[in-house]
């Protein structure tokens, strides 16, 4: 079978005082895992594999490992840091040498330390051939697993943890459902589109620690990344320097909700949420206003639901969807007129319930049955009229 045009593939290894693991590290790829590559019958491209690690200055002699296996190895490279930034930084500090020196295809996150199988490497390779973008090893999966020496403490914390950030992250939208190990440290990431659209400012990572991959995890599917997960066995770590802190836990609660609180999609939700509770007001209001001058029951639901139509139209163009707002007194007239027709939908929702609900249960249930109309009936329609007509982007 004919090989494809070369690809090159990066495997980036941050390093502090694991000079009794990197040495066997890298001669176990350059020996064995390209090799077995170069020969594979399942891969299709001619995969041009180098290994460059990123070292803190190690005080035990890891940078002078790597550069001894350098002369052995021509693509072996070492990178040392000038300052301690956190494993994050380590990790953009590589992308960017591996962009710019070293033209990488790929760049994968990978242990020295044995903790991430090597065979590991071939099997994301072969998923990102299958135009896979995002790749990730997952320990939740079939044929996945954690180490069996890890003890109750670091389980629980494992799984709790994990499940934790996926709810906060991604819930409810599918990436809930496709991501099962978001703090999993083994990944490789497609470069064009996606690792060279990404800041390497490592200054604005949210956690110096194990936070760091919640967050370019969730910057790479929010770019559109294809994405998969493939089992990883993770191992127990067997010398060297542990990179896991003591606040690693908390660190990455405290990262996950930043990310999902500073999201676009979630402050636009908030702020869509804040305008609907202001148009329940000034719904309620003159709801009371209108069946007190009325006793025909449709029209003050009908009426009083104008009103707050109008409030929302005006609020959500000037706040809401202000990067899409819409300008133009002829512009505004238009999107207005428009805005009422596809809010057609939700007078009528909201006019049958409530007519329905004080037929069935008396007008005493007039006001109380308005909140849960509007949360339950009128905020999801709405929501997805303003999204996909009014504000649509273009």
């Amino acid at each position: 079978m004919s090989k494809k045009p070369p690809q090159t593939a990066v495997i980036i290894i941050p390093t502090y005082n694991e000079a009794d693991n990197i040495g066997r590290m890298i001669d176990h790829l350059c020996t064995k895992t390209f090799v077995d590559i170069a020969k594979s019958s399942v891969l299709t491209s001619d995969w041009q594999m180098k290994i460059l690690v990123v070292d803190g200055n190690s005080p035990d002699g890891t940078g002078q490992v790597v550069a001894k296996k350098a002369k052995k190895y021509p693509d072996v490279y070492l990178f040392t840091e000038t300052s301690k930034d956190g494993i994050g930084a380590a990790y953009l500090k590589g992308f960017k040498y591996a962009m710019e020196k070293l033209k990488a295809d790929f760049v994968f996150e990978f242990d020295g330390d044995f903790q991430h199988p090597p065979e590991t490497i071939p099997v994301m390779l072969e998923a990102v051939e299958q135009g896979y973008d995002h790749v990730i090893g997952s320990r939740k999966i079939k044929g996945g697993s954690n180490p069996k020496g890890w003890g109750f403490k670091r389980l629980f914390f494992s799984e709790i943890g994990g499940l934790t950030a996926r709810f906060i992250l991604f819930f409810p939208f599918k990436n809930f459902f496709k991501v099962t190990d978001p703090t999993t440290g083994l990944k490789v990431t497609r470069v064009k589109g996606f690792v060279d659209k990404m800041s390497m400012d490592y200054s604005r990572l949210l956690s110096k620690s194990f936070g760091y991959k919640l967050q370019l995890l969730f910057e790479t599917l929010k770019m559109g990344a294809k994405f998969k997960e493939i089992p990883l066995q993770f191992h127990v770590r067997n010398a060297g320097e542990s990179k896991i802190e003591p606040q690693t836990a908390k660190d990455i609660f405290r990262v996950a909700f930043l990310l999902r609180w500073r999201d676009d999609f979630t402050q636009k939700f908030l702020k869509f949420g804040t305008v609907g509770f202001v148009g329940y007001l000034i719904n309620a209001l003159f709801l009371s206003f209108y069946s007190r001058l009325w006793s025909i029951e449709w029209l003050a639901w009908l009426l009083s639901t104008e009103m707050a139509i109008i409030s929302n139209f005006t609020l959500n163009n000037v706040w809401t969807f202000k990067k899409d707002q819409i300008s133009g007194p002829i512009a505004i007239l238009k999107k207005f007129i428009q805005f009422n027709f596809t809010s057609a939908g939700a007078l009528l929702i909201q006019t049958i319930a409530g007519t329905l609900t004080v037929a069935t249960f008396g007008s005493e249930y007039r006001q109380l049955a308005l909140p849960f109309i509007i949360v339950f009936l009128v905020l999801p329609y709405n929501w997805f009229m303003y999204n996909k007509v009014i504000w649509k982007k273009k």
